[in-house]
């Protein structure tokens, strides 16, 4: 049985495989390093786009996509029948968690800002002070995942109180159902999305939901662009009611001369709250394991169903 995964530093973090499994290192879709016959499982690039899947139908002996990425929205609905994808749930909670932690205080305490200052070698006090605060504040977490209990998590130490929101309401864990969000966006200080990017939720940030945001709230996009309408979320922040920081866009990368770039009350980050050192060895870890519950018969983790 054939592996193929994308780093040459994956082979040592896999760990202990069965004998009769052979390894090999695909950088490049366009260089194979054999043939694709007896390919059972691959592991594309991490952010791998759409155009990555032209792959599958090259591999007939394909049984399991095991991706490095938390969101599967690349390859779902892509995916052969009788191949199952899985994602890399888990492995990004950490630093995914880290930067919307970051994000969330440096909005806050107007960091953006002195950094700004910082450049043109002005002391802004005067400017900034005095700032705001994450003590206090009400967080309506969007997206009551792995990463999202992370994130409540980390915030915890914090003093501020918490909602989370699924795509279903779990009553019984406190968690609301997404149907319910018109009513508890005007409680929340901080609004954080990290919603996987489906059907259903794809331009969830439309202009009902920021206008039921309330005055000076922070949005944080942890998710994928799409989550929100662009132009929309434009239109709103061009008032200076609310404020964002963003680690994804749509389009993505964000063209040079778009507005967003230019305004005062936003935080753009390029897409690198899950790029961080420790990605690899704890991605590695799930797909070694991954692979000896494949050849041994056992179920699979973190199987996409419905594009989650």
């Amino acid at each position: 049985m054939k592996v193929w995964i994308p780093h040459e530093s994956g082979r040592a973090l896999l760990g202990e495989l069965p004998r009769d499994i052979t390894v090999e290192v695909v950088e490049d879709p366009a260089r194979l390093p054999s043939a694709a016959a007896g390919v059972r499982f691959w592991v594309p690039p991490f952010l791998a786009g759409g155009d990555a899947t032209a792959l599958l139908g090259e591999l007939p002996d394909l049984a399991v996509v095991q991706l490095l990425s938390a969101g599967a929205d690349a390859w779902a609905g892509r995916i052969p029948e009788g191949v199952t994808l899985c994602d890399a749930r888990g492995a990004h909670d950490p630093s995914t968690a880290e930067w919307v932690v970051a994000a969330i205080l440096s909005q806050l305490r107007a960091f953006p800002a002195l950094a700004r200052a910082q450049a043109r070698r002005e002391w802004a006090y005067a400017e900034v002070a005095p700032t705001d605060e994450l003590a206090g504040k009400r967080v309506l977490i969007v997206g009551a995942g792995s990463i999202g209990a992370a994130v409540r998590d980390r915030l915890a130490p914090f003093e501020v109180s918490f909602t989370l929101v699924a795509r279903t309401a779990r009553p019984e864990q406190g968690v609301h159902g997404v149907e319910e969000l018109p009513g508890l966006l005007p409680e929340a200080d901080v609004v954080v999305l990290l919603v996987p990017l489906t059907e259903q939720t794809r331009g969830l940030v439309d202009e009902k939901f920021l206008a039921a945001m309330r005055d000076g709230a922070l949005l944080v996009n942890a998710a994928r662009g799409p989550v929100a309408r662009t132009e929309a979320l434009v239109a709103e922040l061009r008032t200076g009611r609310i404020s964002a920081a963003l680690d994804v866009t749509d389009p993505e990368p964000l063209p040079a001369d778009h507005p967003l770039w230019a305004m005062p009350n936003v935080l753009l980050t390029p897409h690198v709250a899950g790029s961080v050192r420790g990605l690899l060895p704890r991605a590695y870890r799930l797909v070694g394991e991954q692979v000896r519950r494949f050849a041994a018969g056992e179920p699979l983790v973190n199987a996409v169903v419905d594009g989650y």
